[in-house]
């Protein structure tokens, strides 16, 4: 399988810990905002749901060609 991309907008995110709730293998907290823990990850649902439960859609996950998977457009 491909892997996925994930970045976190740290200027948008609010640090609620909605993805750290949802996806805790792929999202930490660090100075009060959300961090991948690798931004190069395998496929997973949990980080699409985690993207597109992002009140400020601070997350941005792209598939190996560069497609925007999450939050959708």
């Amino acid at each position: 399988m491909s892997e996925w991309t994930i970045s976190v907008d740290r200027g948008a995110c609010l640090g609620t810990g909605m993805c750290t709730s949802i996806a805790p293998d792929h999202f930490r907290l660090e100075g009060g905002t959300s961090t991948p823990v690798d931004p190069e990850v395998e496929p997973d649902d949990a980080v699409v749901d985690a993207a597109e439960s992002c009140p400020m859609e601070a997350i941005l996950v792209r598939s190996a060609d560069g497609t925007v998977l999450a939050p959708e457009l």
